[in-house]
C-alpha cells in the first residue's frame, strides 16, 4: 500500500472528512485530495506535523519512512527461592532467574518473582510456575496470595477472610483441602499475606 493509500485509510479508519482534515491542517479539501491521490507527493514541514496530529499518527508515517522503534525498557525483579503450593516449605530466599516488568507496572510497588512448587493450585498454577507478586499485606477475598506461615514457611493459596479468621484453599480439592486458621492462630503463629499474586510467567 502507498503512502498516500494509507493516509486516506487511516483517515476514513477516524470517520474524518477531507473538509474536516483540510480545516485542521489549514489547507483546502483539494489538497487533501491530491494528498490522497498521489498527485501531490511532498508537503511542507509544518504541515506534516499538522497531518500526523489529525490523524494521530507519527510524521514519519505521513512521509512514508520506517517508525523508529520504540525503546524497550523493561525493570528485572529477581525470581526468588521455591515457594510451595501445597503442603507449606520453608521459603529460601535465593535468587533462581530473573523476569522483566514493564515501568508502569513497576510504578504500581514493589515486585518479586516466585517458583512454585507443588500441585494444590493446579489447574491455575503448575509445579515450576513463575508467579510475578506485587508486596502488598491485603488483599481481597478470592485473590490468589503469598503467605507466610510461622513466620517462614511460604505458600500460594487463594485466600479467604471472615470475623472468625482466614482460610487458605488451594484449588486442587483431590490433594487439598481448604485449611481454616483462626483469628487467635493467625496471631499466634504468625500468619501474614506478603503479596498478591499478579501474573503467572510459564515456560514449556
Amino acid at each position: 500500500m502507498s503512502v498516500n493509500e494509507k493516509l486516506a485509510e487511516r483517515r476514513r479508519a477516524l470517520g474524518l472528512t477531507m473538509e474536516e482534515v483540510a480545516a485542521a491542517v489549514g489547507v483546502s479539501k483539494g489538497t487533501i485530495s491530491r494528498w490522497e491521490s498521489g498527485e501531490i507527493d511532498n508537503m511542507r514541514r509544518d504541515r506534516i506535523a499538522a497531518l500526523a496530529k489529525v490523524l494521530r499518527v507519527s510524521p514519519l508515517f505521513v512521509m512514508g519512512m520506517p517508525e523508529e522503534p520504540k525503546e524497550h525498557k523493561g525493570i528485572r525483579i529477581p525470581v526468588l527461592g521455591r515457594v510451595a503450593a501445597g503442603i507449606p516449605i520453608e521459603a529460601v530466599e535465593e535468587v533462581l532467574d530473573y523476569e522483566e516488568i514493564d515501568e508502569a507496572t513497576a510504578r504500581r510497588g514493589d515486585f518479586f518473582g516466585l517458583r512454585i512448587q507443588g500441585q494444590s493450585m493446579e489447574p491455575t498454577l503448575h509445579d515450576g510456575d513463575t508467579i510475578i507478586v506485587r508486596k502488598q499485606e491485603v488483599v481481597e477475598n478470592g485473590e490468589i496470595a503469598v503467605v507466610l506461615i510461622n513466620g517462614c514457611d511460604a505458600t500460594v493459596k487463594e485466600v479467604k477472610q471472615s470475623p472468625d479468621g482466614l482460610t487458605l484453599i488451594g484449588h486442587n480439592t483431590a490433594v487439598y483441602t481448604p485449611h481454616f486458621y483462626s483469628k487467635r492462630e493467625v496471631a499466634s503463629l504468625p500468619i501474614r499475606i506478603i503479596g498478591k499474586v499478579e501474573e503467572l510467567r510459564r515456560k514449556f
